[in-house]
């Protein structure tokens, strides 16, 4: 599908994903809570909308308009997440001039709850990116990034968990391999570890231990590859406790929802909206209270004029 074309339906496409089975007819009852998650990814320092230069993306896109569209949904909806995929920096000369300071600001007026860390956002260096997370007023979390012997030590949890009415959350990050992507000189002595084994260990962790009715990755993986390079697909397959997937990196605009099934047959959901702004990814998940039950629509938002 041309991505043209495929923009125009997503924006106004809508999916029903069963991970339960109570009926839809049951979700304005008292017993079902509803939890809406919006989420971006690879904004890339698209502050402004794209030009109107006859471009392919022409219009589209703006933090002033995101930032309507967030502000109209927690209007209208009770339980709001906010969270965004990685790859915050890099791509306008914002960045260049700044150094990810009006990005992670307009970030915090946007009211973001948390987001992972991209392979771009090591772009100004890893103590440019410890300069600028006091700009933020969310955290970024990551679970597969040692930082141990960097300016990073401490200021990067695995997880963070948070709760909406009696709906509680668990939500952890995971980021690509920075070697051969990024200059070993602005990672400094960061260790990778393995993503999947440790997305596992602490989904198992926040679902078991935290009891949480929820478990979010936020990846910066990559949805899926040709050929067996770890990716949201791959880590999906491999999970048992993650119920949704949250990518970036490849910019990739899916049409839905994908619903992957884990070790133990259970659905997993990817979602990705593509990069720069343009698409607000948007979740309702449903869940029957006192009950494992739940259930998710989904209707990403087109930001344009």
């Amino acid at each position: 599908m041309k991505r043209r074309n495929f923009i125009k339906r997503t924006s106004t496409s809508a999916l029903l994903l069963g991970a339960g089975s109570f009926p839809l007819s049951a979700f304005n009852e008292p017993e079902i809570q509803k939890l809406t998650i919006l989420h971006t990814n690879d904004v890339h320092s698209r502050i402004e909308p794209f030009p109107m230069d006859g471009g392919r993306y022409q219009g589209m896109g703006g933090a002033a308009r995101r930032a309507a569209l967030i502000k109209k949904v927690r209007k209208e909806e009770k339980n709001v997440l906010l969270l965004d995929s990685g790859d915050i920096f890099q791509g306008t000369p914002y960045f260049n001039f700044f150094g990810g300071e009006l990005e992670f600001k307009l970030m915090s007026k946007m009211g973001y709850d948390v987001a992972t860390i991209g392979n771009h956002d090591f772009d100004a260096g890893i103590d440019g990116l410890n300069k600028q997370m006091k700009q933020a007023s969310f955290p970024l979390i990551n679970c597969n990034y040692d930082f141990s012997d960097t300016v990073l030590n401490g200021n990067v949890k695995p997880f963070l968990i948070l709760e909406r009415e009696d709906i509680k959350i668990g939500i952890l990050g995971v980021g690509i391999e920075l070697s051969g992507l990024v200059p070993e000189k602005d990672y400094k002595a960061t260790q990778y570890l393995d993503p999947i084994e440790k997305a596992n260990y602490f989904a198992s962790l926040l679902k078991n231990e935290e009891k949480c009715d929820l478990v979010i990755c936020l990846s910066h993986l990559g949805y899926s590859y040709k050929h067996d390079k770890v990716s949201d697909v791959v880590l999906a397959k491999t999970s048992q406790h993650i119920d949704l997937i949250l990518g970036g990196h490849t910019h990739t605009f899916l049409e839905q929802p994908d619903r992957i099934k884990n070790r133990d047959g259970k659905p997993v959901l990817i979602n990705q909206v593509g990069w720069a702004g343009i698409m607000l990814g948007r979740l309702d998940f449903y869940f029957e209270k006192n009950v494992k039950n739940k259930c998710a629509t989904c209707k990403n938002i087109l930001i344009k004029p």
